[in-house]
């Protein structure tokens, strides 16, 4: 596809000035998936003799993962707040630059950087949220309760960054021709769109919480309708 003399700018100093020389996408997305599935793996093969109730984690840490992501997306990565400056840079001046609504798609494998988590955010998450949780969880309530959180949390961060990868795919992807995911794509790219982008659709996944706290945009609208 044709970008624009802006976005094909901005694309270029970014792959020159915030991708390092030796970064590789494939290997950042593999990184992803494969630190993400051996913590997934390593819970679910420490579970025993789970009891009926302890199950019940899953949904209910799906549901928290849910808000997280819509909490994050719309007040840290849209709003500058004290100490999280770097979030707010990254997502709105960087990736929102990176990607408008009309310019969705990777060109290169060097672009993965501008869409998946940098891997030292993915270590910190993990150690410093998902592994306190798992002895928080276990003291109150059980292992297994903590083992299922960590798994199922872990498991929505991978679904996370996979729809959020797919939602910028090249055009002509077998993804936009799912026609869930084609659906699930396109409150996607109405979030680039400048006029929307801190109002609308900041569940990249699953749009339980936008539906829930009425910020959910089914309509191809302009921005000043």
């Amino acid at each position: 596809m044709d970008f624009t003399p802006e976005t094909a700018a901005f694309r270029a100093d970014y792959r020159k000035n915030k991708v390092g020389r030796i970064y590789s996408g494939p290997g950042h997305f593999a990184f992803t998936a494969g630190a993400s599935l051996a913590v997934i793996v390593f819970c679910v093969l420490r579970l025993d003799n789970v009891q009926p109730l302890e199950w019940l984690t899953i949904p209910l840490a799906f549901f928290y993962s849910n808000l997280s992501e819509y909490l994050g997306h719309r007040f840290v990565m849209h709003k500058k707040r004290p100490g999280l400056g770097l979030v707010y840079e990254r997502h709105t001046r960087q990736h929102h630059r990176f990607f408008t609504e009309n310019e969705m798609a990777l060109e290169q494998g060097r672009d993965y950087f501008a869409v998946l988590f940098p891997p030292v955010l993915i270590v910190f998450f993990l150690g410093a949220f998902f592994l306190p949780a798992y002895f928080l969880i276990a003291w109150l309530l059980s292992a297994n309760v903590a083992l299922l959180f960590v798994a199922t949390g872990v498991a929505y961060f991978l679904n996370y960054e996979l729809f959020h990868f797919a939602w910028h795919a090249k055009e002509g992807s077998w993804i936009h021709r799912v026609p869930g995911l084609k659906a699930m794509g396109e409150l996607h790219r109405r979030h680039h769109r400048p006029g929307l982008m801190a109002k609308a659709n900041f569940n990249i996944t699953y749009p339980i919480s936008d539906w829930l706290f009425g910020t959910l945009d089914l309509k191809d609208r302009k921005p000043d309708a």
